[in-house]
């Protein structure tokens, strides 16, 4: 990857993500990409199609939802808290010093991929694993925006969609109320108005993408976002 495309990208969102991507992040060295968004936004499908789309170095994928505190941690202000989420939810530390410090450029490349055996609800230091030199390393995940992360990414995308719909989607997903105020999402979607008062993600991403047609994402300006309509 260089300053100019390798070949002309297919002209959809993916495409034109590729080609600004290309043009802000150099061919040499670990980049670091963060593709955050809310619950429901398609993160890890926006992630998992990017990287498929990049064929010319090394790609790492990463999911912040690897780093979650144990469940007692990220309830201790009650399961249903939103501060809780928003403040509980994510080992910072682990996921900082862990994968990003090592990962970014200048590092020594030696990561780990997780902090959280999910199955077993307890924290774990797997061993180091070293990324390629040139890797673009994708990190998808919902508050990537905030203080503690935002200096780290070299390019970031948010995928805008409206809290209704993304908790329609995960409320599909996972069987639960999809009314954003109402059971369990009420603490997700909570906890993400608390993330827009304190980062507006739409205007730290170096470009946003309106996933509202998960068929058809677009390029949209920030001014455009759903949270401010």
């Amino acid at each position: 990857m260089g300053d100019a495309p390798t070949g002309r990208e297919p002209d959809d969102a993916l495409g034109a993500v590729l080609r600004l991507l290309r043009a802000a992040v150099p061919a040499r060295g670990r980049a670091l990409v963060a593709i955050d968004g809310i619950g429901g936004s398609g993160k890890s499908t926006f992630a998992a199609d990017l990287a498929r789309r990049v064929d010319d170095r090394p790609v790492v994928v990463l999911h912040a939802d690897d780093f979650l505190h144990p469940s007692a941690t990220r309830h201790a202000r009650g399961r249903l808290s939103p501060e809780g989420f928003w403040l509980d939810a994510y080992d910072y530390p682990a996921l900082t010093a862990g994968a990003l410090e090592p990962l970014r450029r200048g590092g020594d490349g030696l990561y780990r991929t997780h902090a959280l055996d999910h199955a077993a609800d307890r924290r774990v230091r797997p061993d180091p694993v070293r990324a390629p030199d040139d890797a673009l390393v994708l990190v998808e995940g919902t508050f990537l925006h905030r203080d503690e992360l935002v200096g780290f990414w070299d390019f970031s995308v948010y995928l805008d969609v409206a809290l209704a719909e993304g908790s329609r989607r995960l409320g599909l997903r996972d069987g639960v109320d999809p009314r954003p105020g109402h059971g369990p999402l009420r603490r997700y979607t909570e906890a993400q108005r608390l993330y827009f008062a304190a980062a507006s993600p739409w205007e730290r991403a170096s470009v946003v993408v309106d996933t509202t047609d998960v068929r058809h994402p677009r390029v949209v300006e920030p001014t455009a976002v759903a949270a401010l309509r």
